[in-house]
């Protein structure tokens, strides 16, 4: 077969796929080679994420990078390895044929990597082979013949470093040298033609890796002994769990502690925005409109910005160090208890920071019902979109005391609720299991990548990338449903010689009153019940809107007052500890049931999963609300 020349002239409409199994490094060196210059977005009618960028070449050529989820074989066994097989077979709806494939590869790992490579190879497309991490494989003592390995595939070989930026530089003359020549054809089958290798072609596949390795490996890497030390602990049968469980509440200690400053920055910059627009707007509905809906509702949000960061950072981190396989291998024992196995840990976990990519991380579950059980339980871990609620109620109703020599009393409560929503889970996955999705447990299999320090601009970008992304719902949804929660609690008017706040007259208030008596066994007041109405649309919004309405219920002085000084003076004890067990199991915001529509491709599961955990929140709201009266917390 023939294949296009990629010239210069046509250069502005070159597309690379970058392919590569997990952990090889290749997002690392997708973000290196496109530096800011990318987007995110999702692939026509499924949730996996499409993340494409712009790199120019030394010699000024413009190319369109895309990087593929991780795969380790063309015989997709996750929705996200299929996305990555369509892809590069351009079978992929909206998405053309790319017009020649990286393949990154772990160099210390060629033994497990090179047979994706090989499959790659079979159909013909233009084809570069990046031995990503040389540097680490050089420091193990391994030696690689490039030139020997590249004449026996027949395409260009050429080393990375991905963490540096001059370590891309070789791939970049390669792609200049591609672009500017027909690139030689050596396979044999065509992305038409293509079929999944059968078992004979993946045994012939592992000869053909052990051949190359013979051929073109002068001298294997010992292994790390600094991973085998540090596995010999980390994965201790006892001592590992308790590192994790000590990351974990190390993670949510500095939740509060690194975040205080910050915080108080932001504070103090919305009081005084807030303060400063009070005293030169005239008394007017817009002044309402900005001050006591939007300033007050938003001003309530962006405060948990910090705190957001910090739980991200220590996510993408331990991503980056290697350690989160670990974890999922620690946790292989406890989630086996409930039907499932250590590989739902890391869509878990990811569901700390949101539970949508969490939900979405499930695909790379190869199992259908173990992937359905880990969607249907993702919810329940705690979102960074609770945590507002969280910080809010904490600060206001616990004392910024320590216990237990040193430990912050406020952290360790923090630490309780994520830790209720893990029982919770693991819980309602085993019932699960036992019931409505039963079947055999399918065992562990996961590689473990090497201990490497993580890539600082990695983390930045990663946290700018989520600053985005909670910046722009602010912008958008939070600020949207402010401006219909500020109409619904302004509109209409008190009636002459009334009593009562202007907003409880308003629809709000009628709203909040009406859903009053279905709350009321759970301690909730019809403050609480409109807050919670809008809540369904982003988990923030509650906070938000619970500003708006202590703003426009209460004097002038209660408009620039701390949101949580005004909620401890008006809630009692017992409401706000029920309203913190109704937000460990409430529903996610819609956007989550959406997500889990599209990947259970089902509206019925996404109705399952709102109703079992509205059910959850309102059982675990009244048992709370009872226990604390009981206790004398009303």
């Amino acid at each position: 077969m023939t294949t296009g020349v990629l010239t210069a002239e046509n250069a502005r409409r070159v597309q690379i796929a970058l392919v590569g199994p997990p952990n090889c490094g290749k997002t690392t060196l997708f973000n290196t080679l496109t530096g800011g210059r990318q987007k995110t977005a999702n692939y026509p009618g499924v949730t996996v994420e499409r993340k494409s960028g712009r790199l120019r070449t030394p010699v000024g050529h413009t190319v369109e990078l895309l990087d593929l989820p991780g795969s380790y074989s063309l015989r997709a066994r996750s929705p996200d390895e299929a996305i990555t097989r369509d892809v590069v077979l351009g079978r992929q709806a909206q998405e053309g044929l790319p017009d020649a494939v990286v393949c990154v590869t772990d160099a210390t790992n060629l033994g497990q990597h090179l047979r994706l490579l090989l499959e790659l190879r079979q159909l013909g497309r233009p084809l570069i082979l990046a031995l990503n991490m040389m540097d680490i494989a050089e420091k193990r003592g391994c030696q690689i013949s490039i030139e020997t390995l590249s004449r026996q595939l027949g395409i260009p070989v050429v080393t990375t470093v991905a963490m540096r930026k001059n370590g891309v530089q070789d791939l970049l003359g390669e792609i200049d040298v591609l672009l500017n020549q027909t690139p030689v054809t050596t396979g044999t089958a065509t992305t038409d033609d293509w079929q999944e290798p059968s078992a004979d072609t993946i045994r012939a596949y592992h000869q053909e890796v052990e051949r190359l390795l013979r051929e073109a490996v002068i001298q294997e890497a010992a292994p790390e002994r600094l991973t085998r030390q540090l596995d010999r602990v980390v994965l201790h049968p006892v001592v590992g769990p308790l590192i994790l469980l000590g990351i974990l509440f190390l993670m949510f200690q500095a939740v509060f502690s690194w975040a205080e400053a910050p915080m108080d920055w932001i504070d103090a910059g919305m009081v005084s925005l807030q303060q400063w627009l009070a005293a030169h707007m005239e008394e007017s509905l817009l002044k309402s409109l900005v001050v006591d809906g939007i300033i007050a509702g938003i001003g309530g949000v962006v405060i948990f910005l910090p705190q957001i960061l910090i739980l991200f950072l220590f996510i993408l981190l331990l991503e980056d160090f290697g350690y989160m396989a670990r974890a999922a291998f620690l946790m292989d024992r406890l989630m086996s208890a409930v039907g499932l196995n250590g590989r739902a840990f890391i869509p878990l976990l990811s569901s700390f920071a949101c539970a949508i990519p969490g939900i979405m991380a499930a695909r790379t579950i190869a199992h259908p019902l173990d992937r359905l059980v880990t969607i249907l339980i993702a919810p329940l871990m705690t979102c960074s979109a609770r945590l507002p609620v969280y910080v809010l109620l904490i600060a206001a109703f616990i004392p910024n005391t320590a216990v237990w020599g040193g430990i912050g009393l406020q952290g360790l409560v923090m630490f309780g609720l994520y830790a209720t929503g893990i029982v919770g889970a693991l819980a309602v996955a085993g019932v699960l299991r036992l019931t409505l999705l039963r079947g055999d447990r399918q065992p562990l299999l996961m590689e473990l990548p090497s201990y490497k320090w993580p890539n600082p601009a990695n983390v930045l970008l990663g946290l700018w990338e989520r600053a985005k992304i909670f910046m722009r719902r602010i912008g958008t949804i939070i600020l949207s449903v402010l401006i219909v929660l500020w109409f619904l609690s302004t509109f209409p008017a008190p009636p002459a010689g009334a009593t009562e706040p202007a907003i409880y007259y308003s629809f709000a208030g009628m709203i909040g009153r009406g859903l009053e008596p279905l709350l009321a066994p759970i301690g909730f007041n019809w403050q609480i019940a409109i807050a919670l109405v809008p809540g369904l649309a982003a988990r923030e919004v509650a906070v938000a809107a619970l500003g708006t309405v202590y703003a426009l219920s209460g004097d002038e002085g209660a408009v620039t007052e701390a949101l949580s000084v005004t909620l401890a003076q008006s809630w009692t004890l017992a409401t706000a500890l029920s309203l913190l067990a109704w937000y460990v199991f409430a529903p996610q915001c819609l956007a989550t049931l959406a997500a889990v529509r599209r990947e259970t491709n089902s509206w019925r599961w996404a109705t399952f999963m709102f109703v079992y955990l509205m059910v959850l929140a309102y059982v675990a709201a009244f048992v709370t609300y009872r226990v604390a009266l009981a206790l004398g917390g009303g």
